[in-house]
């Protein structure tokens, strides 16, 4: 069965169809990268996942139940956590308190912060979680933001365009916390155009251009 399957899934805009008619399809615990260059309907695509843009057709099932994703806090219900491209963090927050503000408010910030420390310890993901947002590094505070979705203990996670503003080191630690993950059983989806990541973290691989599939590889 599959975790996630997208059956032609449309979304017109004004001036543009950024999807048209798309089938998607991804395994548990399976990294699967989606590809195409800018303007291709990636990004449009992964909304309508997370329930940030509703699909004008088309139909959504997971892990076998056909559902409407209203809103990402309906996602994260489900177990769809994304990390957008651009980090919506508050630098004025410590890295706790902006992860606190994405979740269930049983918690308090005391619980956020020791789950904070578990997680990025399981993970291999170095966050303090006291320090000022505004005091860390881009690829620190990605960190925050991939601990605040996995806080969620998500079955899929998105990642739009991760590593555009890493270097090459975090990179590599950013594709090892990644396998780690899928060899949980979380399934990826990652977006990106950079081939040679793509080759080397990915199982699977769906090539988008002007909002159609155009073709699929392993």
């Amino acid at each position: 069965m599959y975790r996630l399957e997208l059956t032609d899934i449309s979304k017109q805009y004004p001036a543009v169809k950024a999807n048209d008619g798309v089938n998607l399809r991804v395994k548990p615990g399976e990294i699967h990268a989606v590809l195409g260059e800018n303007g291709a309907g990636k990004s449009t695509l992964m909304k309508i996942i997370y329930g940030a843009v509703k699909a004008d057709a088309g139909e959504i099932r997971w892990n076998g139940e056909k559902v409407q994703v209203a809103s990402p806090a309906q996602a994260r219900t489900l177990g769809i956590s994304m990390v957008y491209q651009h980090f919506s963090l508050f630098d004025t927050l410590t890295a706790a308190e902006n992860v606190w503000l994405g979740l269930d408010k049983s918690m308090t910030i005391g619980n956020v912060i020791d789950r904070i420390i578990a997680v990025s310890s399981q993970y291999g993901l170095e966050v303090d979680p006291l320090r000022p947002v505004h005091t860390l590094s881009v690829g620190e505070r990605q960190r925050v933001e991939i601990v605040r979705a996995l806080l969620t203990k998500p079955q899929l996670l998105i990642l739009d365009e991760p590593t555009s503003v890493l270097t090459p080191q975090a990179v590599e630690k950013l594709f090892i916390t990644l396998r780690q993950l899928a060899d949980g059983g979380c399934s990826i989806l990652y977006i990106s155009h950079k081939l040679d990541e793509i080759r080397a973290l990915c199982h699977h691989c769906t090539v988008l251009r002007g909002g159609q599939v155009t073709g699929e590889v392993d």
